[in-house]
């Protein structure tokens, strides 16, 4: 029984079993090898390298943009450190005077003549309120100077009467004083006929006085025509000024009150820019001296204005202006303004808000620079 255990135990072992007693390099051996592995496997994706580029890429374009700004800001303290020791500079913005057109009495606005951004003349009608209660009081005031002048008409006829009454009775005084004389009438008469003459002469008088207050109505009655004619001519507002149209304020239909704005336009022929210097440059500054104004907008032409203001007390300046000095320093206002003639030659091309610089002559004798030198085309 033992010997036949002893021979059938490998035999099951082979069977059921794998062997374990094999050397490791038999066991790796006895492993089916796939066909899949003779492949070769893609080379891994490296997301790093790829954010590396992307990340060089917007580095780059902010280089480019601070060194752009970098040369631009050069360029301009360079082209500043150019001007001669004579002339000094402020930045700016150009300016125009606005003009509101208000209505003079409360109504409604009838029509309107002029838009936003429109150029209008002096005296051009913009708008025209409703003026038909003060047609119809116009209407009455003309009827009453008619009939102001009816009686004075009547007046006068009135005094022609009492004239006549007048003459009579003073006749027939002269007769009865004369029969009173001859003995032939009695003083009682004259009495009368002196009553008479007397209340004629009064008469007389007051129908003269009824000229006088006619006349007087007549004349009432026709500054109360001027007067409604004056208020509808007022009722048609017109621009005050040669200008542009900035804004309109209200629209046909609306009730205004007196005063209320319809429109608001620039002054073209008073255009001006305000700018700050410290005590030791605006000390030098004169009225009348010459400027040149530089718009960012057109960085090539040098426009000639007049000094014709200057502040006789300093302030500081504000947020929105920059000065060469720190902010903690006070400044002198100053406004250099464009030639009125010139600005009408150039009505359409006059624009309010423009920033610039102003450059300021403070010593006569320097010369403009040649890029600062204005010409007559500009």
């Amino acid at each position: 029984m033992d010997q036949e255990d002893k021979t059938t135990h490998p035999a099951n072992t082979a069977a059921g079993t794998e062997r374990t007693d094999l050397p490791l390099s038999e066991t790796r051996n006895l492993i089916p090898t796939s066909a899949s592995t003779n492949l070769l496997a893609p080379p891994p994706i490296s997301k790093g390298k790829s954010v590396r580029k992307r990340w060089l890429r917007v580095a780059l374009v902010f280089a480019v943009l601070v060194g752009g700004a970098g040369v631009g800001f050069y360029w301009w303290k360079h082209s500043q450190s150019l001007l001669p020791p004579g002339i000094a500079w402020g930045n700016g913005r150009i300016e125009a005077d606005e003009i509101d057109i208000d209505t003079k009495f409360a109504g409604r606005i009838a029509e309107m003549h002029a838009d936003e951004g429109d150029m209008v003349k002096a005296g051009q009608i913009v708008a025209r309120m409703d003026t038909q209660d003060l047609a119809a009081s116009l209407k009455k005031a003309e009827a009453q100077v008619l009939q102001a002048q009816k009686a004075i008409d009547e007046a006068h006829a009135n005094v022609a009467q009492q004239t006549s009454q007048v003459l009579l009775a003073q006749q027939e005084m002269d007769r009865a004083a004369y029969l009173v004389k001859q003995g032939a009438q009695t003083q009682e008469v004259v009495d009368q006929r002196r009553q008479q003459l007397d209340a004629a002469n009064a008469a007389l008088k007051a129908a003269q006085a009824r000229v006088t207050e006619a006349e007087h109505a007549l004349e009432a009655s026709t500054h109360d025509v001027e007067l409604y004619k004056v208020n509808i001519a007022d009722n048609t507002l017109v621009a005050p000024k040669d200008g542009r149209i900035q804004y309109r304020i209200a629209n046909i239909g609306e009730v205004l009150p007196a005063g209320g704005k319809v429109f608001s336009m620039l002054d073209i022929s008073y255009v001006y820019m305000d700018v700050y210097l410290p005590t030791e440059e605006a000390g030098k500054v004169k009225i009348g001296g010459d400027a040149r104004i530089v718009l960012d907008a057109y960085p090539n032409g040098a426009i000639p204005a007049k000094v014709s203001f200057i502040a006789t007390q300093a302030q500081f300046t504000p947020k929105t202006v920059e000065t060469q000095s720190e902010r903690d320093k006070l400044m002198f206002r100053i406004r250099v303004k464009i030639d009125p003639e010139r600005l009408r030659a150039r009505a359409d091309k006059v624009r309010s808000g423009l920033p610039g610089v102003a450059y300021l002559r403070v010593n006569s004798t320097v010369a403009w620079p040649l890029q600062l030198q204005g010409t007559a085309a500009q």
